[in-house]
């Protein structure tokens, strides 16, 4: 197998409060369940024949995942009475979807190999399998994550970078997660595939602040002067004003150009003036951003593999290892503390209590 460990520290003011060092192995489940990857790359293929939106979704799981308490498998949790889980927060609802193909590859595995594999590393495991069905370079994931027991929706409103972001605001997101500037830029390549709702990029002001490019916009004829006139109207016949109040569940693409192939075209859109959110065109404001930009429009071979690099390196974002969480049983549920504890579901900070299920 092979290791691969990150250094995180947790600093609060000046003071160095913990320093460990995190390992995933390649190869981690040989010994214990040898046909976990298996099992989760036939259930992401057997989905993706049905909808070949499963991709992008699992991509975008993984990557809401990680930016919350770190790859954790939080994204997960069911929300249960007052105490709101992730996935029920504005950034992930309604725009995460197919949680339910993750249930399936779990329960598979449950099957096979009782109490052994994480919902962490299956969504490793099915955003990875999602790339490449989609078209891209394929790579091997580290493994050994363990599973947290708290989500909340407060901490993904706070973490989770919103789409109009501007540079500076995105590299300070992503540098929060050990991410650089060039981490940045390749994973945002990840809108070569996939939709987004009408709400991402008009209509009103939601609760993470403006998003409004076609309508409201402070421009003389009120659209965002950075998005190309022509794709301007095409979105506004697509999403009329207050499409997200009357038909919340409209959808774009978010590469015009090749919407279902994993591909550079996200970036030759780009420079087209085809960038549906503020923080895709955010990435043509930063000269750094700029470059890798263009190098990634001149060559999609260097796109496809920095995009696998930075795919793993994400994937390692403060993960729970050893002994640390635990091993989900039903990714939507934390396990009992023991057989006579309600279950813990969804927990703000601070919380210390134990909700009922």
């Amino acid at each position: 197998t092979k290791r691969h460990c990150l250094r995180f520290t947790t600093v609060l003011a000046t003071t160095l409060l913990s320093a460990t060092a995190a390992c995933l192995d390649v190869g981690f489940y040989d010994r214990t369940c040898p046909t976990a990857e298996t099992i989760v790359q036939q259930t992401v293929a057997a989905a993706f024949r049905n909808n070949s939106g499963v991709a992008p979704a699992l991509i975008r799981m993984h990557f809401h995942d990680c930016f919350v308490r770190g790859c954790d498998g939080s994204v997960l949790i069911d929300t249960v009475g007052n105490l709101t889980a992730e996935k029920d927060a504005p950034p992930n609802n309604p725009s995460l979807r197919f949680f339910d193909v993750v249930d399936r590859a779990k329960a598979a595995l449950e099957a096979q190999c009782p109490g052994v594999v994480s919902c962490a590393d299956v969504l490793a495991f099915a955003a990875r399998d999602s790339v490449v069905l989609s078209g891209g370079l394929g790579y091997q994931v580290p493994a050994g994550r363990r599973d947290g027991r708290i989500s909340n929706d407060t901490e993904a409103l706070n973490n989770l970078p919103p789409p109009f972001f501007n540079a500076t605001e995105l590299a300070d997101r992503f540098a929060s997660k050990n991410l650089t500037i060039e981490d940045l830029v390749v994973l945002s390549g990840a809108h070569t595939i996939g939709v987004s709702h009408c709400s991402g990029f008009a209509g009103p002001t939601d609760l993470n602040g403006p998003v409004d490019r076609l309508y409201n916009f402070s421009s003389p004829d009120g659209i965002d002067p950075t998005l190309s006139k022509a794709y301007a109207f095409l979105l506004k016949s697509i999403c009329p004003a207050n499409t997200s109040q009357f038909f919340p569940n409209t959808t774009v693409f978010m590469d015009l150009i090749t919407p279902e192939r994993f591909d550079n075209k996200y970036y030759v859109g780009l420079t087209n003036n085809l960038g549906l959110f503020k923080s895709d065109v955010a990435l043509l404001t930063n000269a750094t951003m700029k470059a890798l930009v263009d190098s990634f429009v001149r060559s999609e071979a260097t796109f496809r593999t920095k995009f696998a690099r930075s795919m793993i390196k994400m994937g390692q974002i403060e993960v729970l290892t050893g002994t640390q969480g635990e091993i989900r049983r039903n990714c939507r549920v934390i396990n009992p503390v023991s057989a006579t504890d309600d279950v813990v579901l969804a927990r703000p900070s601070g919380f210390t209590g134990v909700a009922a299920s």
